[in-house]
């Protein structure tokens, strides 16, 4: 259940992080108010997972994942600048995040 938790959380961040995009340097005010809401979902379900996993695996998963999921919203839909090293460096990002939740379980 912990990693489903830790999955809500990353979800949740990306939805808060988008909100932020969204607010326009926080001028709007129902971006701001999904902001919030949505970064409180996301902590709290962090607070969850590290109820059973180790701070230094969750935090690296929520933070690389986080970044990756949002590296890749705004290429898509906010049509930022999309180019080779971007995606090398998305899939680096995701390959390291795989690595620490595959040593996680083997111990």
């Amino acid at each position: 259940m912990h990693w489903y938790y830790l999955a809500a959380a990353i979800l949740f961040e990306v939805g808060g992080s988008t909100a932020m995009k969204l607010s326009q340097g926080l001028t709007r005010p129902w971006p701001i108010v999904a902001m919030m809401l949505l970064y409180g979902v996301a902590f709290a379900c962090n607070a969850m997972a590290l109820k059973r996993l180790d701070l230094s695996v969750t935090y690296a998963i929520w933070s690389g994942m986080g970044t990756a999921l949002v590296a890749v919203v705004g290429m898509t839909y906010f049509k930022e600048p999309l180019s080779a090293l971007r995606i090398g460096s998305i899939v680096l990002i995701i390959f390291g995040v795989c690595g620490l939740a595959l040593s996680t379980r083997q111990t």
